[in-house]
């Protein structure tokens, strides 16, 4: 068994990528890619329930956040050159990925772009692109997200100021964001982070997520809100698309909708649970991210 390790990656242009590692050293390789806004310290699995899973979890800084440089104008699929580069660093070779709400999109798109190392996918309250047909992008959705995300299309720098603000304040005062979360939240959520130390936690994330500015954040907003650079319809690999059907933050319309264009996608929508949901269901997705290579194939209708 290991302790949570860090260690510093540099991306192929030379930007530094902030790195953490637990679980088990010889366990099935799977990248956790946090949320919006969010850090390589974001809520993951005890190292003893990784060490019972056989899981060796990787957890990484998004450009601009944390302790990675900035990336300016980066899209969602550029997610996948990092991830390639923090593998070979390891020396793994093939692995799963989870991305659990706005690292939704940023794991698919790895699925898509890096197919021969990519085993397995799962996307955990993840939001859809922003050109989704067929629903309502905005609907049931909090004001504060709406409010967000419409900035990030209408007016870029007014969406730099308004986050810069808050992240200003989130560094001053990161339980104070949890704090502002909590009024936004659904019963279930609010059930969940009634648990001080899921507050504590929370608050920890954000502030490392902040610590170095707004950047990460900013980022994240527009590359949801720009065109993904990838097609969902080249992701090949098992996949499992997990909502809660209360989420108010990112709608659970969106992963349906993501399953209707995912060729291989497993859909799991939970009643009386919402965002915050993924946290508690996550032991159980790594577990179906690790099965053995040969069920996957099984699973998949596939034959080696």
């Amino acid at each position: 068994m290991s302790q949570t390790r860090a260690t510093q990656v540099f991306a192929e242009d030379g930007r530094a990528l902030r790195v953490a590692i637990s679980g088990s050293d010889d366990g099935e390789p799977v990248f956790l890619l946090h949320g919006t806004p969010g850090s390589r310290l974001g809520p993951k699995p005890r190292t003893s329930v990784l060490y019972r899973l056989g899981v060796r979890l990787i957890c990484y800084d998004r450009p601009g956040y944390g302790g990675s440089d900035r990336r300016g104008k980066r899209a969602v699929r550029d997610v996948a050159g990092d991830v390639a580069a923090i593998a070979e660093h390891l020396d793994i070779k093939r692995f799963a990925v989870v991305g659990r709400s706005g690292g939704g999109p940023h794991a698919l798109a790895c699925a898509a772009l890096l197919p021969e190392q990519v085993t397995r996918v799962a996307g955990l309250v993840s939001l859809a692109p922003p050109n989704a047909d067929e629903i309502d992008w905005f609907d049931d959705m909090t004001e504060a997200n709406i409010r967000e995300y419409h900035t990030a299309d209408e007016d870029e720098s007014k969406l730099i100021e308004s986050l810069r603000l808050q992240a200003d304040r989130a560094r001053r005062d990161p339980a104070g964001m949890v704090d502002l979360l909590r009024q936004q939240m659904t019963r279930p959520d609010q059930h969940v982070v009634h648990d001080s130390g899921i507050r504590e936690l929370l608050a920890e994330t954000y502030a490392e997520a902040l610590r170095s500015g707004p950047y990460g954040w900013i980022d994240d907003v527009l590359a949801l809100r720009r065109d993904w650079g990838f097609d969902l319809g080249a992701i090949q690999q098992p996949t499992l698309l997990w909502h809660g059907d209360q989420d108010n933050f990112a709608p659970a319309a969106h992963t349906r909708w993501l399953a209707n264009r995912i060729p291989h996608a497993q859909l799991m929508v939970q009643r009386d649970t919402a965002h915050f949901g993924a946290m508690e269901i996550l032991p159980a997705v790594l577990s179906w991210l690790t099965r053995p290579f040969d069920r996957v194939l099984a699973a998949s209708g596939q034959h080696a």
